[in-house]
């Protein structure tokens, strides 16, 4: 009988995975502990296993697509077993036994350190692939170190300490399938993989005549476009696509800022522990010029405008390979100590990997520096489906006439991108001119 693959519940906030591979095909041979396909949640990537043996019926998700908890994805079982054409959907809230167990051993995985070894007179624990494997090679497992939970030996276990003891060396199995075919010796094979291991470019590489490696062009890396990365590409190319955009920008003097920030540091770093950035300050400000232009606190869903009336800051933040956009709640009822407090939480939460889903959602306008670099001025695109986005550049010392005179002051350029379905330029403008002037006299965010 065909048993059902979930996609699983790994955490008590997850809502939906995205699928990142299959490791395999329809009718392939599965067996119990076989790493089965791969998701990412929270921007974690988890490499599922497979909790029943057979042949992999039915794969319902290709890869990169976002499936919601519960789902099911795929069917196991003997050939000629009938599975559904399509996926038969959700399986309620509770979800089923193997799901269960596969959470609670992936968060166990989180908490419980893994031990390589049992206790004297145990039976030492690893899945069926593994003890077959282990036998045929006369191979004791209690010597062998697992990846698993509680230490488990795994299949790629007991393969990684046999090429080890044999000094075979390590390769994917497509780099094997090619050496075969092309006659290369893996022994002489350089591996460029992880601690070494052979991977296909190497062993192809190695097949190339030296006579023909003058002719050869320079190598190209690619890599596949998955993950965080797949949905960033996403969703920007689908507001560049969607919004029409159009950026203003705006210089702004930033004497009386840097005065102000420089008489709150001691005061916010005594009482948060913390230090008052120029960002701190920028979304204070833009928090009150919104106040005063809600028209620009909107975004579109369908045909509708809809009129926030919360103003909450989304913060863009770079991570490893990406970029996220954490959310401070409520901006106007805050001071910039609690301001402070909250943009450095969500900002150490992204770059760990850390944010709770409250912290990356709700936002109605985006704010992005790119003041810490040598940026001037930038159009940044809209973080859908909010209506308008700013983008900060670095301040720069510059010559500026003051009263008829030439002065040096500290300059920055503002760019507001906003989208002309649901704003005009002139409320737009007003906006920006408003933030400007807030900026130039700042100590009234006091008040």
């Amino acid at each position: 009988m065909a048993k059902e693959i979930f996609m699983p519940k790994l955490s008590s906030t997850m809502a939906v995975g995205t699928l990142l591979q299959w490791f395999k095909e329809e009718g392939e041979t599965v067996e119990i502990g076989e790493p089965l396909f791969e998701i990412m949640t929270d921007k974690i990537n988890i490499e599922v296993e497979a909790y029943d043996q057979g042949v992999l019926l039915k794969k319902y998700f290709d890869v990169d697509a976002e499936v919601p908890v519960n789902q099911i994805i795929g069917y196991i079982g003997q050939a000629g077993d009938k599975v559904p054409d399509s996926s038969p959907g959700m399986t309620g809230e509770e979800g089923t036994t193997e799901e269960k167990e596969e959470a609670t051993v992936s968060e166990q995985q989180e908490l419980i350190p893994t031990a390589s070894h049992t206790q004297e007179g145990e039976k030492p624990r690893a899945t069926p692939a593994a003890r077959r494997i282990a036998r045929t090679n006369n191979l004791e497992l209690v010597f062998i170190d697992g990846s698993g939970p509680y230490g488990r030996v795994h299949k790629k276990d007991v393969i990684a300490h046999l090429e080890a003891k044999t000094s075979i060396p390590k390769a994917t199995p497509l780099a094997r399938k090619i050496a075969q075919t092309e006659k290369v010796e893996l022994s002489s094979v350089t591996g460029s993989g992880v601690n070494g291991k052979i991977v296909k470019d190497d062993v192809v590489s190695a097949a190339v005549p030296k006579e023909a490696v003058a002719l050869q062009e320079p190598a190209t890396k690619r890599r596949k476009m998955s993950g965080m990365r797949k949905v960033i590409a996403d969703r920007m190319a689908q507001s560049a696509y969607t919004a029409p955009h159009v950026t203003l920008t705006s210089e702004v003097e930033m004497t009386k800022v840097k005065e102000l920030r420089a008489a709150l540091l001691p005061v916010i770093e005594k009482q948060t522990g913390f230090r008052v950035s120029f960002t701190d300050i920028l979304v204070k400000a833009v928090g009150a010029a919104l106040v005063r232009h809600p028209q620009v606190n909107v975004s579109i869903d369908g045909d509708e405008i809809v009129q926030h009336s919360e103003i909450n800051i989304g913060l863009a933040v770079s991570v490893q390979d990406g970029l996220m956009v954490p959310v401070i709640k409520d901006v106007v009822s805050k001071g910039l100590a609690e301001l402070t407090i909250d943009a450095k939480d969500v900002g150490k939460r992204a770059r760990e990997n850390k944010l709770l889903p409250d912290q990356m959602r709700g936002s109605t306008f985006t704010v992005s520096n790119l003041g810490m670099y040598a940026v001037d001025a930038f159009t940044p695109i809209i973080n859908q489906p909010e209506s308008a986005i700013l983008g900060v550049g670095r301040i720069q010392d510059k010559p500026v006439a003051i009263n008829g005179m030439l002065e040096i002051r500290p300059m920055m350029t503002l760019s507001l991108s906003f989208d002309h379905r649901a704003l005009d330029g002139a409320p737009a403008a007003a906006f920006l001119t408003e933030l400007k002037q807030i900026l130039e006299n700042p100590f009234e965010l006091l008040v």
